[in-house]
C-alpha cells in the first residue's frame, strides 16, 4: 500500500542572487540561490524571492541562469537603484577561498513579496547575510514569522559583534540548522556552554546538521540525540569548494520534499556525494544544468523504507 504524504511538497528560497568574480571570469552564485538552482533542477517546486539590478550586465546573467535551471523567474524583483550583488573571490591552493562582498546591492532591499498559499505552508530556506541591510532583514524575518511550514535557516557566521544578536534572532524562527564545525563552536560558545543539546533546547529546534567538510556530516535530533552520520566522500579531480553546503543542503532539501517514504539516512548519503560532486566543478554550480542530470536520477532512484 503507497505511503500516505505527510511531509511539504514546495520550498520558498529567501536570499542573496549575485555574480561570484574569479580571477578568471564571473560565475553566478549565492548560497539562496546555489539552493533553489539546485532544487528545481532536482524536481523540487521552489520559488526564489531576491532583488537583482534592473538593467544591469550581472542581471542578465543571473536571470539566464535561472532560465537554465529551469527555475521560475517571477520572484525575482529589479531594482533600478541598486546594482546586482557582486562577491571578489580569492582563492587559495587546495580549494580553500575567501570572500570580498561588497556593500550596497539589489539583494540588500528585498521587499515582502504578495505570495500563493501554497509557498507559505511547505519548507522555507533562509540564511544570514541577506539580513546585512534592514530592509531585506525585516522582509526575510516577516516572511519567516508567518510562514506555516517548517524553517530551514543555513546560518553563515562572520565577523562582527552584531552577528551573536543576528544569529540568536534567526535561530528563533528556526526549526532545522545548517552549520559547519566551525560556525557550531561558536553557537555554543555563546549560547549554550553545556553544548549541542542545550543549543537545540535553547532554540526549540527540531534539527541540526552539521557538515564537516572532508570529515563528513552530522544529524542531530532532540535532546542532541545523534541521529545520523557519515564520513566524507573523496574528490580526486577538486576544483574549488565554492557552493558544497549549498549543494548538500539543496539535496537533502528536496529529498525532504520528494522522497517520501525513503529513510534519512539515503538521502543525506546522496546529499553528501553531491556536495563532493560539486568540488569537481568550477564554482558552485555548472553552466550546463544537464552535467547534473544523474543526480536528479538518484535521489528519484533512492529505495523506499522498509517495511
Amino acid at each position: 500500500m503507497p505511503q500516505e504524504q505527510v511531509a511539504p511538497r514546495t520550498v520558498l528560497v529567501l536570499g542573496e542572487a549575485l555574480i561570484d568574480e574569479f580571477h578568471d571570469g564571473p560565475v553566478v552564485g549565492g548560497a539562496p540561490f546555489n539552493v533553489a538552482r539546485s532544487l528545481a533542477l532536482l524536481g523540487a517546486p521552489v520559488h526564489f524571492v531576491s532583488r537583482i539590478g534592473a538593467e544591469d550586465a550581472a542581471a542578465a546573467l543571473v536571470l539566464e541562469s535561472a532560465r537554465e535551471y529551469a527555475l521560475p523567474v517571477a520572484g525575482l524583483q529589479r531594482d533600478d537603484r541598486h546594482a546586482t550583488g557582486r562577491v571578489s573571490v580569492f582563492e587559495s591552493p587546495g580549494g580553500g577561498h575567501e570572500f570580498r562582498i561588497h556593500a550596497d546591492a539589489a539583494w540588500d532591499y528585498i521587499e515582502v513579496p504578495e505570495l500563493e498559499p501554497r509557498w507559505t505552508e511547505g519548507w522555507l530556506y533562509f540564511g544570514s547575510l541577506a539580513q546585512r541591510s534592514p530592509v531585506s532583514r525585516h522582509s526575510l524575518r516577516a516572511l519567516a514569522k508567518r510562514h506555516r511550514g517548517p524553517v530551514f535557516l543555513d546560518l553563515n557566521l562572520r565577523p562582527g559583534e552584531a552577528m551573536r544578536e543576528l544569529a540568536a534572532e534567526s535561530l528563533m524562527l528556526a526549526d532545522w540548522l545548517k552549520v559547519n564545525e566551525d560556525e557550531l563552536a561558536q553557537l555554543v560558545a555563546w549560547f549554550a556552554p553545556d553544548g549541542v543539546a542545550a543549543l537545540m533546547a535553547r532554540f526549540a529546534l527540531a534539527r541540526l546538521l552539521v557538515t564537516r567538510g572532508a570529515e563528513g556530516y552530522e544529524l542531530f535530533g532532540a535532546g542532541g540525540r545523534l541521529l545520523e552520520s557519515g564520513a566524507g566522500v573523496l574528490q580526486p579531480q577538486l576544483r574549488d569548494t565554492v557552493g558544497a553546503g549549498d549543494a548538500f543542503t539543496a539535496m537533502l532539501l528536496a529529498g525532504l520534499c520528494l522522497c517520501l517514504g525513503r529513510p534519512l539516512s539515503g538521502t543525506l548519503g546522496l546529499a553528501n556525494r553531491y556536495a563532493a560532486g560539486i568540488c569537481g566543478l568550477r564554482g558552485p554550480l555548472p553552466a550546463d544544468p544537464a552535467v547534473l542530470a544523474p543526480w536528479r536520477a538518484a535521489l528519484h532512484a533512492l529505495p523506499a523504507a522498509e517495511g
